[in-house]
């Protein structure tokens, strides 16, 4: 993967408008450092030993589950797809892996690099296909012992579904969410939140399912802010995804493109203020551009703070104090992500511990790493991706007893 990086790069941006510069610098060096990561945790993994007895020595010890289907999204290929199937791999299982139809290119290239790496056959399998039909079939075969998925909530409840008419396997699922960014008035440096919330909601397009996507700013800054992260989001400027200076890129389909108009409209039709964008762009270069779009005053009950846009949409809800910005930032199904930016370290700790999400950055946005679990409450879904809690979902637990004579 190191040595045939830049062609990764180049298959992944080719499948699915994302800028160059982003899968050279972080889509592709990411699946490796994770890959890397869980190599070097497989002499991590212990056992448990019990109650010392003098007739008895028990012991308990992981062991493969068997066979992961692992079905992929369009958004984030070969990086997600490193989360499922590097950890599966440590811990001795064999993978179905099934991408998304519309960036299957790097998994077949990483199914080549695999079996020229030296992993026998049959270790790595790569399956193309629409979800309807190969996923079905991966979710539905009995010799499948478990699904891991990332993407939508229907089709995750399909797969639960798929799971309880089969053979019972194991499922986690991570099924995207609408996660609060707030900032209260005491923020460090207005200008830095501006610039992660920009970040937060218009890198990769908006395709990122921990998207800074509802942002909730105090109204004694409300202007000020405002006008700081318009400013920061001029800076995503639609372009060629195979020029190296373009930062933002195109919509990974025409039907995702329409996608986000809808929503856009549906804003408008709702009485939010349009502050920013809300157009395609680029429209005779044939590709699907959506320009950054912000929209003010945004009611918590409307469509647009409820829904999962996927997509370059922001929504900005003033609130007047710590109370009504946590109330809001948990009137959602999902609970994914989430951002809080203040000096007030109790009132940090308050956040991150009444916010129902699985991932809380305190003064930053996408703020950790591969060494920390990534994972959903309510109806983002279960089970966790990243760090060494990832190796354990995809084993059993054993355990032995020995009667000493």
């Amino acid at each position: 993967m190191e040595r045939d990086l830049e062609a990764l790069a180049l298959l992944e941006s080719l499948d699915s408008g994302k800028p160059i510069r982003d899968t050279t610098s972080f889509d592709v060096p990411s699946a490796i450092r994770t890959l890397r990561y869980y190599a070097e945790a497989l002499d991590k993994v212990h056992g448990e030993v019990g109650p010392e007895t003098a007739d008895r020595f028990s012991y308990a010890v992981h062991e493969p589950l068997g066979v992961i289907g692992a079905i992929m999204p369009w958004n984030f290929p070969l990086h997600l797809t490193m989360w499922k199937v590097a950890p599966a791999l440590a811990m001795g299982n064999s993978i179905v892996l099934k991408p998304a139809e519309l960036t299957s290119m790097t998994a077949l290239k990483l199914g080549e690099l695999a079996l020229e790496a030296g992993l026998p056959a049959g270790v790595l399998n790569v399956v193309t296909g629409k979800g309807s039909v190969a996923g079905k079939a991966i979710a539905l075969h009995m010799d499948v012992d478990m699904l891991t998925f990332t993407g939508s909530g229907p089709v995750g409840r399909m797969l639960m579904k798929y799971a309880a008419d089969s053979n019972l396997k194991r499922v986690s699922l991570e099924l995207g969410g609408k996660s609060p960014h707030i900032i209260f008035a005491d923020c460090p440096d207005l200008d830095a939140a501006a610039a992660h919330a920009a970040f937060g909601i218009f890198y990769n397009q908006g395709e990122v399912c921990t998207a800074g996507s509802r942002l909730l700013v105090q109204e004694s800054i409300r202007d000020a802010f405002l006008d700081k992260l318009v400013t920061a989001a001029r800076g995503f400027v639609p372009g060629d995804p195979l020029e190296p200076e373009t930062n933002f890129g195109a919509m990974v389909s025409e039907s995702q493109m329409n996608t986000v108009l809808g929503y856009i409209d549906m804003a408008k039709t709702e009485g939010a203020a349009l502050a920013l964008g809300g157009r395609r762009v680029r429209a005779d270069s044939g590709g699907f551009f959506v320009e950054p779009t912000v929209f003010d005053g945004v009611a918590p009950s409307s469509t647009l703070a409820k829904e999962e846009v996927f997509g370059p949409v922001l929504a900005v809800t003033t609130f007047r104090d710590a109370d009504e910005a946590l109330k809001v930032a948990n009137d959602t199904i999902f609970g994914l992500a989430s951002g809080v930016w203040t000096r007030d370290l109790s009132l940090a700790h308050r956040a991150a511990r009444e916010i129902r999400a699985g991932l809380v950055w305190i003064n930053g946005w996408d703020a950790c790493d591969i060494t920390m679990p990534f994972g959903g409450f309510k109806q983002s879904g279960f089970g966790r991706d990243r760090s060494m809690h990832a190796l354990y979902k995809y084993a059993d637990l054993k355990s032995v007893s020995i009667t000493l004579r």
